[in-house]
């Protein structure tokens, strides 16, 4: 079942991301007020989703799990990595699309508003994340140091997403709910929206997927090139 499970998870991320598009472009109606401007409205609160609570949450869980000794594993490690990676690109995405959405909504493409700041302070701590792991060659403390880190990071995210609570923002508050939990959203608009939310978490997984693989890979050609390394050197040693 595992198995098939993760076969149609590419297939699935796809034909969702498509289906996504399609709607969101050429079936859903403009906006009463922001016209065509308002389809950016099927990408940029998903883009965000994955960003800030997806990946920095499955990178924040994976952190604990390894620095709880009786769950600590470099499977958790692993995970980690692939989630502040995946995390970096989405923090990106979404720091572009806002600046789209921003331009002809405020008139800038940037402002030092509390939410774009605190979201462009997450994308350097993410940044910072994997110049670390490069920065130790040993694995155990270079994972130490790491799952520290990112959970230093995900402290962050609680600011990002109060901000606009906090602080007085050019930043819209809730895109879906109002502070009366009142539905702004309808209709195909409505239905669109969460297929967005599907699609670009269904890709959050699929490429986490693959680089976790790719990190095993890595670690496996590394041990099997040690091994030949150490056993060379013994060799060597005996003659």
């Amino acid at each position: 079942m595992k198995p098939l499970l993760s076969r149609a998870l590419g297939p699935s991320a796809l034909v969702a991301t498509v289906a996504t598009i399609v709607l969101g472009l050429f079936v859903t109606p403009p906006d009463v007020v922001q016209g065509e401007l308002a389809r950016l409205l099927y990408v940029h609160p998903a883009v965000a989703w994955v960003a800030l609570y997806l990946s920095l949450g499955t990178a924040t869980v994976a952190s604990a799990l390894y620095l709880w000794p009786r769950t600590r594993s470099m499977v958790a490690d692993r995970v980690a990595e692939a989630a502040m990676e995946v995390s970096v690109v989405f923090v990106a995405l979404t720091l572009v699309t806002g600046s789209i959405w921003g331009r002809p909504a405020w008139g800038v493409w940037w402002v030092w508003d509390a939410r774009l700041t605190s979201t462009a302070v997450l994308g350097i701590l993410t940044l910072g994340y994997l110049a670390l792991r490069r920065a130790n060659d040993d694995p155990l403390v270079r994972a130490r140091r790491s799952a520290v880190l990112a959970l230093v990071s995900a402290a962050n995210v609680p600011i990002v997403h109060f901000s606009v609570l906090w602080w007085k923002t050019l930043h819209q508050g809730a895109t879906v709910f109002t502070e009366n939990r009142d539905i702004t959203v309808h209709g195909s608009m409505a239905w669109t929206l969460l297929l967005s939310f599907i699609a670009f978490s269904l890709d959050f997984g699929w490429l986490v997927r693959a680089r976790y693989r790719i990190a095993t890979s890595l670690s496996t050609n590394f041990d099997r090139e040690l091994d030949v390394a150490l056993a060379t050197r013994r060799t060597e040693d005996a003659s």
